[in-house]
């Protein structure tokens, strides 16, 4: 091979490396084909939800992206923080538990790679029963046989605190909401607390082939669940999210997030925060939690770092986010 040929050839190796690199958020944007996005069980909201995003994004960003089920917030998480799925969903308080290595589930591992995108919507904690159960309390539910969901999802991982908190002695079950659904059904469940954004779809179907009542948390169980989880907050299930609600249900929440890994270019990471937050309308056609899917509600997030690239896009729409909710640029 000439000298010529030698030199073209080298030319056109460094020309296709700073190919590689150049841009903003690196090779990995150049290279990104699809994405995966953790979710959750079937009959939850975070199912749903979960595939809404998934059909915009892949519309909005040109990129496939795909949906996979989980347990919920723990195991994505536990993905997102590995690498294994690059987008994932996750409640607050489980967040807080994983970046502090603080709840049991992470066995004191802190899970510190994963950076806040968007807000999503508030995961309201709440109660169904089939009426012949005659269960009308949250303490009545002691001795009592009920399904939480998966071990690894929010509900999963609370509603035995919150049990433990308010002395409830119950037989805790754990499983996806249609299986918890069907069981309720079959009564080989006397109740089937969950938490989700509303309306759940399981309840919906529970409510349309049988009788049901719904209740929640007394006053003093809020203040009492509050005190010893302070990541709870006051949540409200309006009367008319289901058929037989009749009333507004007082309860406690948690606060959804759309999660990354820290590695996820900031170029992407910033197209899939604006086309998640500017296509409002037709993510509440695909679920109406989506209504709380909008750029105010970031400042429900106290404590997980933002994306370099989110913070790009609020501070285009003059959203000043706090420095330490900033992580540094990847």
């Amino acid at each position: 091979m000439g000298i010529q040929a030698i030199l073209t050839k080298t030319l056109s190796l460094l020309f296709t490396a700073a190919l590689a690199t150049i841009g903003f958020g690196g090779a990995s944007q150049a290279q990104q084909k699809s994405l995966t996005l953790g979710t959750a069980s079937v009959g939850g909201t975070y199912f749903i939800y979960g595939g809404v995003i998934a059909t915009l994004l892949t519309e909005k960003i040109g990129i496939t992206v795909s949906t996979q089920q989980t347990q919920g917030p723990n195991q994505n998480i536990i993905l997102v923080d590995g690498k294994d799925v690059e987008l994932g969903m996750a409640t607050l308080g489980v967040a807080l538990q994983a970046w502090n290595g603080s709840g049991e589930w992470t066995k004191g591992k802190k899970y510190q790679n994963i950076r806040a995108l968007f807000p999503m919507y508030d995961t309201p904690f709440h109660f169904i029963t089939a009426e012949k159960s005659g269960i009308k309390s949250v303490k009545e539910l002691n001795g009592r046989t009920v399904g939480v969901g998966p071990r690894a999802g929010t509900c999963g991982t609370y509603f035995p605190l919150m049990f433990e908190t308010l002395g409830i002695k119950a037989t805790v079950r754990n499983g996806q909401a249609s299986d918890m659904a069907s069981q309720l059904g079959d009564g080989l469940l006397d109740a089937f607390p969950f938490c989700a954004g509303l309306p759940i779809a399981s309840y919906t179907e529970i409510e349309a082939q049988r009788p049901v009542r719904f209740f929640t948390f007394t006053d003093a169980e809020i203040a009492a669940l509050k005190q010893k989880m302070p990541e709870l907050s006051d949540a409200v299930i309006p009367k008319g999210t289901y058929k037989t609600l009749t009333e507004d249900h007082k309860t406690v929440g948690v606060f959804n997030f759309f999660i990354a890994h820290k590695d996820l270019s900031d170029d992407l990471a910033y197209r899939i925060t604006k086309a998640v937050l500017e296509n409002n309308d037709a993510m509440v056609k695909g679920h109406g939690a989506a209504k709380e899917t909008v750029i105010g509600n970031w400042k429900r997030n106290g404590f997980l770092p933002f994306h370099p690239g989110a913070v790009k896009y609020y501070k285009e729409k003059g959203i000043e986010i706090p420095r330490p909710l900033i992580a540094p640029a990847s």
